[in-house]
């Protein structure tokens, strides 16, 4: 089975306003934010996408 669209991670520097239905990732400053972000796009094959300057998702197209 091929996963064609999805989310595959949740990356913040706010853990109280993201809950389950992916691996959600918590950081402490917004630099490490955007490094766990860089690596998990290209360990996970998919790409990154800055929803606020608290959030990002790892989305598979």
């Amino acid at each position: 089975m091929k996963m064609e669209k999805a989310i595959l991670a949740t990356i913040t520097t706010q853990s109280n306003k993201v809950s389950g239905g992916t691996a959600v990732f918590h950081c402490e400053t917004k630099e490490e934010m955007e490094a766990v972000a860089a690596n998990l796009e290209a360990i996970l094959d998919g790409i990154a996408h800055a929803l606020n300057e608290q959030l990002y998702i790892i989305v598979k197209h």
